[in-house]
């Protein structure tokens, strides 16, 4: 579907812009995924914050993939805005989700799928 868009070039830059799509689509989804199964664990009390901070960063990376994939006159101020929220939210859940790594395998998917998405917002504000 990317390529067929005539508003999308085979450059460089479209390639950032379709990657970090990706990533932030696959994010949500793991985000999303994650929350549910911190819901289905014993000690669930224990993993709020964690759930907590998974259905924020799935919503910011969902709305995230949603506006990059929007390649008709996109508002460059506010796709900066949102990939920077994109960031800050996948490094805030990266980090709460690694802490429970060594215990909860989706938290350790999750939180290296979350370092993925930060550093393709990372890659492309740099290039914007």
């Amino acid at each position: 579907m990317w390529s067929s868009h005539p508003q999308v070039d085979a450059g460089e830059a479209s390639e950032l812009v379709r990657r970090c799509a990706e990533a932030a689509a696959e994010c949500a989804q793991v985000c999303t995924a994650c929350a549910d199964a911190c819901l289905g664990e014993d000690m669930v009390a224990d993993l709020v914050g964690c759930i907590r901070m998974n259905s924020d960063c799935a919503d910011v990376c969902a709305t995230t993939a949603r506006i990059l994939t929007r390649q008709t006159q996109p508002d460059l101020a506010t796709v900066r805005a949102v990939l920077e929220a994109c960031r800050a939210a996948c490094g805030a859940c990266a980090t709460e989700c690694e802490s429970h790594a060594d215990m909860h395998d989706h938290c350790r998917v999750c939180a290296e799928t979350c370092r993925r998405c930060e550093q393709a917002c990372a890659e492309l504000l740099a290039s914007l």
